[in-house]
Formats: structure tokens, C-alpha cells, sequence
């Protein structure tokens, strides 16, 4: 007999209003996998940060209307798995990290609903400690105190996922139909970026963008292409990976190139694409004599991407052994390795 299942998403979160901006940083920092201190300390320098950024930010959402655009992409991508998943023994439930609807909502409502399983499926196709990891330590917490105990399959990761890279793949090859006409592109894969103290302590991410990026050239299959990956949205002293992807726009446009920006590791749009790459580095392109700018479109509800979180779901439910609650590879793999010590997922 079918059971109940409850897939929740994962997301980052943002916030609503502008009177939540500051609450929402404050969160963000005040994560343990954002800033690695031990309380009070991390609580103190969470509050300073965030009363700092707060008027910048609420700047950045001003051009946005006011909030964040990430909850609505969330709850479209939400709508979207649903109707695939064509049935209904599944709910679809939003776990946000920094904002509402938080992880002890979600887990609320899927034991409101009455489930009978979890499956949790994070919106970050790579896997890092500061995204994943920090969502799933955060549900282990919130089904615990709202007592939802029930089997729970959860999926780390899919950074080559065929849905995922075929819809990137899709959506890249439209961009360059324009950019072709414009001049010579050249593709800059953009990801957020990490400390490189991060990266050096195990962290997978940044090989796992890698991944995705090479499964992108695999099936694009255009050699001829100038391309590169890049990195995005350092904020902090701390020495981050790179190049960065400003430093790189910058590059391509002086060399008169028509500048193609992917935003690789994200599936919807929020302030880092609408605002950082969309507003602050099309100027910079301009400025420095792009002779064009594109900046593709985040996967959000491609059919292709749904359809590749519906594979990921089916296949934790054809192996009943992952319902333990550890995290397990989309590919069925373990590809990172024991070179990357911060991977939690299991094989």
C-alpha cells in the first residue's frame, strides 16, 4: 500500500519585507557552518555583522520591490513536483534556513498532513557544508522537537544530474543564439563563492561545481567556446576561491567579448542573480566594453530540472535501505571522495 510521503525542500530563504532584512542576516550568521565560532561569540559578532549590512541590503531588496523573490520560486518550483509526482501520497513541503517558512514549519505541517516517510531534497544541486549540510543539521533539530519520527531518506547532492544539466544546457544554448549575433562569447559559469578555509577543510562544493560545468561542456559539445568558472558574492577579510567573477567580466569585456554569465549553482532567482549579476556586473560589462552582456536564466521550473528531481525522489524510494536519515549522492555514488572529509553523504 502507498505511504504518505512528505518531500521537503530545502532553500536558503529571504527576506518578505524590509523589516526582515536584518532578522534574515542575523540568522545567516549566526549559523554555526556560516561563521565557525563557538557562542556567545558567534551570536555577537552575528548581531554586529548584521546590523552593519542591514542598510545595504535593504537597498538591494529595495530594487526588488521590498522582499525577496525566492519564496514565490520556491513555491512554483514546490507546485511544479507536485503536479509531476501526479499523486496524491505526496506533499510537498518549503524548509527555508534563514526565513520563514522555517524548518520546524515545514516539519509541522508534513506531520499535520500525516506522513508517513520523508524524503528531503535540497535546491542546492552541489553540495557544501554551509548549504546542505547546515539544512539538514537544521531538520534533524526541527523534526525532533515538533516529534515527526518517521523513515527519512535524504538526498546530498546531484551536481550531474541529466535533468539538471539538461536544462542549464538548454538554457545556455538559447543565450548564445543571441550572443553569437552580438560578437565572440565568452561563457563565464558563475557560482557563490566560498572561504578557501572552507574548501581546504574538505569541503566538496568546489569541485562539485566543477562537475556540473564539465557535464554542461559535455553536452553542449562546443570546443570552439571560450569558457571559465567563476566565483561570486565574497563579503568578508577571509581569502575566498576564485577568479572571481567580476574580476573575469571585467576581463572578457576589455578583450571586447560578448559576455555570457551561468549562474551555475543556482535553480532560482534571488539578489545574487537579479541584482549582483543582472544590475551591478551588466554596468561593469558595459563599462568596460562588453560588446554585449546575457545572463542566462536560473533552472527554475524547466521541465527538464523537475523532472530530474522526480528521478532523484524515485530512486531514493527504490531503495528502501536509504530511509535511515544520512544523505546519499543523487549519481548513487559517492563521488567526492576521501580527499573531501566534509562530505557526509554515504554511497
Amino acid at each position: 500500500m502507498p505511504q504518505k510521503t512528505a518531500v521537503i525542500l530545502f532553500n536558503l530563504g529571504g527576506p518578505d519585507s524590509q523589516s526582515a532584512v536584518q532578522p534574515f542576516l542575523f540568522n545567516l550568521f549566526n549559523d554555526p557552518a556560516i561563521i565557525r565560532l563557538p557562542n556567545p561569540f558567534r551570536w555577537l559578532l552575528a548581531k554586529l555583522i548584521s546590523s552593519r549590512r542591514a542598510p545595504k541590503a535593504a537597498e538591494i531588496y529595495d530594487k526588488m520591490g521590498g522582499r525577496s523573490p525566492i519564496l514565490p520560486q520556491t513555491e512554483a518550483q514546490a507546485a511544479a513536483l507536485k503536479t509531476a509526482l501526479g499523486s496524491d501520497d505526496y506533499a510537498v513541503f518549503i524548509a527555508m534556513r534563514y526565513w520563514h517558512p522555517f524548518a520546524g514549519e515545514a516539519a509541522k505541517a508534513a506531520k499535520d498532513w500525516g506522513a508517513e516517510r520523508v524524503i528531503l531534497l535540497p535546491l542546492y544541486p552541489q553540495f557544501s557544508t554551509t548549504t546542505t549540510g547546515s539544512s539538514l543539521a537544521d531538520w534533524q533539530r526541527a523534526a525532533k522537537q515538533v516529534g515527526l519520527d518517521v523513515h527519512t531518506a535524504a538526498i546530498g547532492c546531484y551536481p550531474d544530474e541529466p535533468g539538471f544539466i539538461a536544462a542549464q544546457t538548454q538554457l545556455l544554448q538559447a543565450a548564445l543564439l543571441q550572443a553569437e549575433a552580438m560578437g565572440k562569447p565568452r561563457i563565464l559559469f558563475s557560482a557563490h563563492g566560498l572561504p578557501k578555509k572552507v574548501v581546504s577543510d574538505g569541503d566538496p562544493y568546489q569541485m562539485q561545481v566543477e562537475k556540473s560545468v564539465a557535464a554542461i561542456q559535455r553536452q553542449l559539445k562546443r570546443p570552439d567556446l571560450e569558457m571559465q568558472i567563476c566565483y561570486q558574492s565574497r563579503v568578508g577579510p577571509l581569502e575566498w576561491i576564485g577568479p572571481a567573477t567580476d574580476s573575469e567580466i571585467e576581463h572578457a569585456a576589455k578583450d571586447g567579448r560578448v559576455v555570457v554569465v551561468v549562474p551555475v549553482a543556482f535553480v532560482s532567482e534571488h539578489s545574487e542573480t537579479l541584482v549582483e549579476l543582472d544590475i551591478e556586473y551588466a554596468e561593469l560589462a558595459q563599462h568596460n566594453g562588453a560588446a554585449g552582456y546575457i545572463r542566462v536564466p536560473t533552472v527554475g521550473v524547466q521541465p527538464e530540472y523537475i523532472a530530474g528531481l522526480v528521478r532523484l525522489m524515485r530512486g531514493a524510494m527504490g531503495r528502501q535501505d536509504v530511509f535511515d536519515g544520512a544523505p546519499r549522492c543523487g549519481s548513487g555514488e559517492r563521488p567526492c571522495g576521501n580527499a573531501w572529509r566534509r562530505c557526509v553523504c554515504k554511497s
